[in-house]
């Protein structure tokens, strides 16, 4: 059996507290380790160290890189762009990798061939065993079946060093992954799955923390302004439901107009749209949860605001993102 490829692990990192833990189970796996553990310090202003100490036998193998706050994928940048190994394995710093996840590694890379210019982790994400999950738990659920989630994503340095890395316009950890796995693909190297399994828990969130993700839907501009609009199958990624969110929000501004401008009727009628468009949204995230009152609550207070916002963040993605050319270098 030929020798497993050398690796280098880059994990970006804010400073969470469940970075600790990501280091410690990296750590853990025994069999093939890491050449170099790059960790990223993407912190605006560090305020105290980073618990380094976690990675155990693996310390003397980590490296810290500092980039001050620019965003998950000019972190990512910044790391695999110092590395010297044949491949790049990206994890982020609230996943923990499995036991035997450097031998399953070590089997992926050494089974790839010359075409082959990325291999992903498995995602796992464990819901809790005594009741149903909350919207924020099935959205993280999700990522067990996303495509080339950077969350464990392993990729031939050469790859990455042919496109260029991550396109820092994405300045979240959102779409970054899918729009570097179709730009790999686009210079001819392919992507597959490998036997990994790597543990992603779901992280605390506040109720409101899906108002902030619809952020993403600007992201979504672009990757459309890049790869064409059939990009979701091409990266196959979930729709989404933008195309409701306009139809919702479109109710509510007619329903405005049409009262001001003295027209009861179609006010009324554009009201009562809104109200059905609004009440289908609150059902479909509130009856595959836990019905607490917390929930149902938070999930009705959210379902009011996100179509507006989802709407306003697309707009804001058409006028940022209107000069984007498209990779093919066409409309």
């Amino acid at each position: 059996m030929s020798p497993a490829p050398a690796y280098t692990v880059v994990v970006p990192t804010i400073g969470r507290p469940c970075l600790a833990e990501c280091l410690r189970a990296l750590a853990g796996a025994v069999g093939h380790p890491p050449h170099e553990v790059v960790v990223v310090d993407d912190r605006p202003a560090p305020d105290g160290g980073l618990p380094l100490e976690a990675a155990g036998v693996l310390l003397d193998r980590v490296r810290t890189l500092r980039t001050g706050g620019r965003g998950p994928a000019a972190a990512r940048n910044a790391g695999w762009r110092t590395v010297r190994t044949p491949w790049t394995v990206f994890l982020d710093d609230d996943v923990q990798v499995l036991p035997d996840w450097s031998e399953r590694l070590a089997e992926d890379l050494r089974d790839a061939a010359e075409e082959v210019g990325g291999v992903q982790g498995r995602l796992e994400v464990p819901l809790p065993p005594d009741r149903r999950p909350t919207d924020w738990e099935r959205g993280t659920k999700g990522l067990e079946n996303a495509a080339w989630a950077t969350a464990d994503m392993a990729y031939r340095t050469a790859a990455l060093t042919r496109v260029g890395g991550f396109d820092e316009r994405f300045p979240r950890a959102f779409r970054e992954d899918a729009d570097l796995a179709l730009r790999v693909e686009r210079a001819g190297w392919t992507l597959r799955r490998g036997t990994r399994t790597t543990r992603h828990p779901v992280r605390p969130a506040h109720w409101w923390a899906s108002l902030p993700a619809q952020r993403g839907n600007a992201d979504d501009v672009l990757m459309s302004r890049l790869h064409g609009r059939d990009w979701w199958a091409r990266a196959q990624a979930p729709r989404g439901r933008l195309p409701r969110h306009l139809a919702v929000t479109g109710a509510a501004l007619a329903s405005a107009v049409c009262a001001l401008a003295g027209r009861r009727r179609a006010a009324t009628a554009c009201a009562a749209l809104w109200t059905l468009g609004t009440a289908e949204f609150a059902l479909a995230r509130i009856l595959p949860g836990p019905r607490s009152g917390r929930e149902i609550a938070g999930m009705l207070g959210t379902s009011v605001l996100i179509p507006p916002l989802a709407v306003r963040h697309w707009l804001a993605g058409l006028v940022r993102h209107r000069t984007a050319a498209p990779l093919g270098g066409t409309e």
